[in-house]
């Protein structure tokens, strides 16, 4: 069986009409897991402007996923906070633009996505190491901490101010 007649890849072949060994594929093919038919789930964006919803309803396990997977791949660069200050800021490389601009509030999640996606500048690219859910989930703890970091009493509903913590009362001496 180690001698049988086969085709280096890529290499001719007088067999068949296009003098190709490789096979393209039959047309309308579509790698199984990989239809990607949802383009606002897959790239960000609706009709080709930036999507202003998410995809998916945003939960309580939504927002520990993206805060656990902001944790990994953007903490170090833009910091836990979304300042811009994380550790490689530390070791001397270009600080990254803070998350809490005006300008980063207001662009739609899809542009926050696509950044992700594709990167910019000097961000590179994530869409191998996060998948497009998690990529979702990542943007919508954005959004939380700008919102975190924005809030004020008002913004606690009336009924969770209770569990806030207060002032640190004075403590007495021993």
């Amino acid at each position: 069986m180690h001698d049988q007649p086969r085709y280096k890849p890529l290499a001719k072949s007088a067999f068949f009409e296009d003098d190709r060994s490789a096979r393209p594929p039959v047309e309308g093919t579509v790698a199984r897991g990989e239809l990607r038919e949802d383009e606002h789930l897959y790239t960000g964006k609706v009709d080709g402007a930036p999507a202003t919803e998410f995809p998916f309803p945003v939960t309580a396990e939504v927002l520990a996923r993206g805060r656990q997977r902001y944790d990994i791949y953007c903490t170090p660069c833009h910091g836990a906070l979304g300042r811009g200050d994380g550790a490689i800021v530390q070791r001397g490389f270009k600080k990254p633009p803070s998350l809490h601009t005006d300008l980063a509030r207001i662009v739609p999640p899809g542009y926050h996505f696509d950044v992700i996606t594709n990167g910019f500048g000097a961000m590179p690219d994530y869409s191998a190491q996060v998948s497009v859910r998690d990529r979702w989930a990542i943007v919508a703890y954005i959004r939380a901490l700008q919102l975190s970091q924005r809030a004020t009493l008002d913004d606690v509903p009336a009924e969770k101010r209770a569990q806030l913590d207060g002032p640190a009362a004075p403590k007495e001496h021993e």
